[in-house]
C-alpha cells in the first residue's frame, strides 16, 4: 500500500512499476491526485482520508487489506519485481517474523541507501528462527509486515506523523515478541524527486520524532542524554521545543522497553556511533 499527498507526479511515474494489488491511501492531497489515479488505474483501490494522517495512513490502508501480508511503499518507491513474492514465502515459513526490510536501491543506477550499511552490519545477530539479520530500525518504503502483528502494537503512531516514525513501531513489535529482520535479497526502487522537500523543516520533525520516541520507550538516562544532545543543533532545539508541547500525553503513554530490548538498542547505538 502506498500513503501520498500531493506528490501526483511522482506516484504517477512509479503505480506502473507495481505488480501486486495495490491500495493507495491519499492524504488529503489538493493536487487532484485521488481523482487522477482512480481514472488512470481503475484497478487500484483509492482511499480518500479527509485530513493528512501522515505515517498513519499506512495503517488504515492495513485495516482495509485482505491479505495476511502488507508491503508499504512510498510514492516515488516500487517493489522490483518477484520480491514480494519472495517476502511472502518467508514470511509464511518464518512465523515468528513479524518485519522484513529490503535493501533500497535509490536512483535510475540503483545505488545502496546508506542505511545498508548500517543494515548489514548490524551486531545482533541471527536468530534461528528468522530469515535474516535481526534489526530494529528500517525505512518504511522497504517494510513487508505480518498484517496482524502490525495491527496489534497499533501501527504507526498518528502523533508522530511522517520522518522518524519506524523506530517507535520497531521497538513496539519486538516488545510484542516479533522478530525484525534484514533481508537484502528483497529489493525496493527509490526514485527521489530532485526537489525534495525542505530539508529544515524535515530535520527539526526528525529531531522532535526522535525525542518523542525517546521519552516514550527510552529509561531515564537515555531520556536525559538524548535531551541533552538536542540542545547542540538548531535542528535538535527546535524539535525539543516541538517534543515539549506534546509532553501531557508522552507521560500518560510511556511504556519503558524490557531490559533485554534497551540492551539491544544500546549495542546498535555503540555500533553506529563507531
Amino acid at each position: 500500500m502506498i500513503a501520498t499527498r500531493d506528490r501526483r507526479d511522482q506516484l504517477l511515474r512509479t503505480l506502473p512499476r507495481h505488480d501486486a494489488p495495490t491500495i493507495v491511501v491519499d492524504n488529503a492531497s489538493q493536487d487532484g491526485t485521488a481523482a487522477t489515479v482512480e481514472a488512470a488505474f481503475p484497478h487500484v483501490r483509492v482511499v480518500r482520508a479527509d485530513t493528512n494522517l501522515g505515517a498513519a495512513a499506512r495503517n488504515l490502508g492495513a485495516q482495509l487489506a485482505d491479505t495476511p501480508f502488507v508491503a508499504f511503499a512510498d510514492d516515488d518507491s516500487y517493489w522490483v519485481p518477484g520480491a514480494l513474492d519472495r517476502a511472502a514465502q518467508l514470511l509464511s515459513d518464518h512465523p515468528r517474523a513479524g518485519l522484513l526490510v529490503a535493501q533500497v536501491l535509490v536512483g535510475e543506477d540503483g545505488r545502496p541507501d546508506p542505511m545498508t550499511a548500517e543494515l548489514d552490519g548490524s551486531p545482533l545477530g541471527w536468530a534461528d528462527d528468522l530469515p535474516g539479520p535481526t534489526v530494529l530500525g528500517f525505512l518504511s518504503c522497504a517494510a513487508v509486515v505480518r498484517r496482524d502483528a502490525f495491527l496489534s502494537v497499533g501501527g504507526f503512531d498518528p502523533r508522530l506523523g511522517i520522518y522518524g516514525e519506524e523506530a517507535l513501531l520497531a521497538m513496539d513489535l519486538a516488545t510484542a515478541g516479533w522478530g525484525l529482520s534484514y533481508v537484502p535479497s528483497l529489493r525496493v526502487a527509490h526514485l527521489p524527486s530532485p526537489a525534495g522537500r525542505d530539508p529544515r523543516a524535515r530535520e527539526r520533525r526528525q529531531a522532535r520524532n526522535h525525542l518523542l520516541t525517546t521519552w516514550l520507550r527510552r529509561p531515564l538516562p537515555t531520556v536525559m542524554a538524548t535531551s541533552a544532545r538536542a540542545m547542540t543543533s538548531t535542528a535538535g532545539r527546535a524539535g525539543l521545543r516541538d517534543a515539549l508541547a506534546e509532553l501531557p500525553w508522552v507521560l500518560r503513554d510511556r511504556r519503558v522497553v524490557p531490559d533485554w530490548l534497551g540492551a539491544d538498542l544500546r549495542r546498535l547505538e555503540h555500533a553506529s556511533a563507531r
